[in-house]
């Protein structure tokens, strides 16, 4: 597992199990952070850097669910929970709000470091997604109102001739402003173009 620039957060009001996992995470020389409630954690200012969260899912004052609910509002962080009762339906809630894992105490060692490096790379590849995310909407702001109405139509399959019909303009202007198009999104082919816009979600329906 990589450590450098990586953090384990962990969030459980039972300072043995919090002293406990911080041990086993230094042994692998991870960096690890200990909290003893979600409100201590949302008060904690975190860094810019690759993370998971261990929560327990009992806590008092805010319960591992609803800690869970406020964080995905607010950002993306893998989470895996942790309980020392095998609740069914809240281990059910938890993994269809995107929870990692739930693992019931006392703590399987092998299939928790498993399940943190699920979630760590599950952040790194989400963290990559929103940087290349946020370069190619760097380049689709170059786009004239114009050229953002035109580029629907072009991933919806239309032929020039099709989308200068929609917007009521001449077939060679679509011409021209596909050509611009492609240039501003630094593309040399359709299907990278196509590939780009559907990673920004691009509205292929309200387009005219």
């Amino acid at each position: 597992m990589e450590s450098q620039n990586e953090v384990i957060y962990i969030v459980d009001d039972d300072f043995r199990v919090r002293e406990s996992l911080t041990e086993l995470f230094a042994s692998y020389r991870r960096n690890v952070m200990s909290f003893a409630s979600g409100m201590e954690f949302l008060n904690f200012s975190r860094s810019d850097a690759n993370a998971c969260l261990i929560l327990d899912l009992r806590l008092p004052e805010m319960n591992g669910l609803e800690l869970q609910h406020v964080i995905e509002a607010e950002t993306v962080l893998p989470i895996i929970f942790i309980t020392g009762d095998g609740d069914i339906l809240s281990s059910v809630t938890a993994m269809k709000a995107g929870a990692v894992e739930f693992l019931t105490k006392p703590i399987n060692e092998r299939a928790l470091l498993s399940a943190v490096s699920d979630a760590l790379a599950k952040d790194r590849i989400a963290r990559q997604n929103a940087a290349e995310r946020e370069k190619i909407l760097v380049r689709y702001n170059s786009l004239t109102p114009r050229e953002r109405q035109v580029l629907p139509l072009l991933i919806r399959g239309l032929l020039n001739k099709q989308a200068a019909g929609v917007l009521g303009i001449a077939e060679y202007t679509i011409q021209v402003h596909r050509g611009r198009i492609m240039k501003k999104m630094q593309v040399d082919s359709f299907a990278e173009l196509v590939r780009l816009a559907t990673k920004l979600n691009v509205d292929t329906v309200k387009a005219s």
